[in-house]
């Protein structure tokens, strides 16, 4: 936890925090060791970040004084990521993941080789879904929450949203044995779509260059997704 992230209901006006989750508390406790006294990077969900002095901490309840949180949050990546919906643990990394990295556009995607099965974890729920973004943003030191959507269905996908989303984007089509290799550097808006383990069938990379995406590869090593997503983002951006 490079950054301790307060929610508003954490806050008691501008220069008071009170943190009472057992999550952040143990933090506090096992990994920083805080002892009042000590000052820590503090940010508040979709505001500033800055620094604060922990007053007391036990193991109820840790309190802060807040200094002036006047520093931005780092800049997000100019990409929405399409994500088809991988097993539930590799979701949660890959949440954690790209998070960290500055993506603020996330859908999950349903297609041929994602198991059904997979719509059904508890890893799906919204607060657990919030527990991921929110390690990605602590690690980061970020404070603006990605927006998750879920598509359950690749033909309303690519018939009903897809063209939305490539009207004012760059669309990257991620999948072994695309004639071209991934860009790099790029700083304009970008839907980049990435396939389950296995990949997208051959009927869905049809549908989808016919809509619009370009077909990128990174070589010819077939990778996890939560590698393969990690090494996309960093090349692209």
């Amino acid at each position: 936890m490079n950054l301790i992230l307060l929610s508003p209901a954490d806050l008691e006006g501008d220069s008071l925090a009170r943190v009472r989750d057992p999550r952040r508390l143990a933090h506090l406790h096992r990994v920083h060791r805080a002892r009042p006294g000590d000052r820590l990077t503090l940010g508040v969900e979709g505001g500033g970040i800055g620094r604060g002095e922990l007053l007391s901490l036990d193991e109820h309840e840790a309190c802060f004084a807040i200094d002036a949180l006047d520093q931005l949050p780092p800049p997000a990546l100019p990409v929405h990521l399409v994500l088809a919906l991988p097993r539930p643990r590799m979701l949660a990394r890959s949440l954690e993941h790209v998070t960290a990295l500055g993506v603020k556009h996330i859908t999950l995607l349903h297609s041929r080789r994602v198991e059904k099965s997979y719509w059904q974890s508890p890893e799906l729920a919204t607060e657990k879904i919030q527990a991921h973004l929110v390690l990605g943003l602590e690690q980061a030191r970020d404070t603006t929450l990605p927006a998750v959507t879920l598509a359950k269905g690749f033909r309303p996908f690519v018939e009903d949203r897809l063209p939305e989303l490539l009207a004012e984007r760059r669309g990257l089509l991620a999948h072994p044995g695309m004639p071209r290799a991934c860009p790099r550097g790029l700083s304009d808006p970008t839907l980049l779509l990435v396939g389950p383990e296995g990949g997208f069938i051959p009927w869905e990379v049809e549908q989808l260059l016919a809509a619009g995406c370009e077909g990128i590869h990174l070589g010819p090593r077939i990778l996890r997704v939560e590698t393969a997503v990690t090494a996309l983002l960093a090349r692209l951006f």
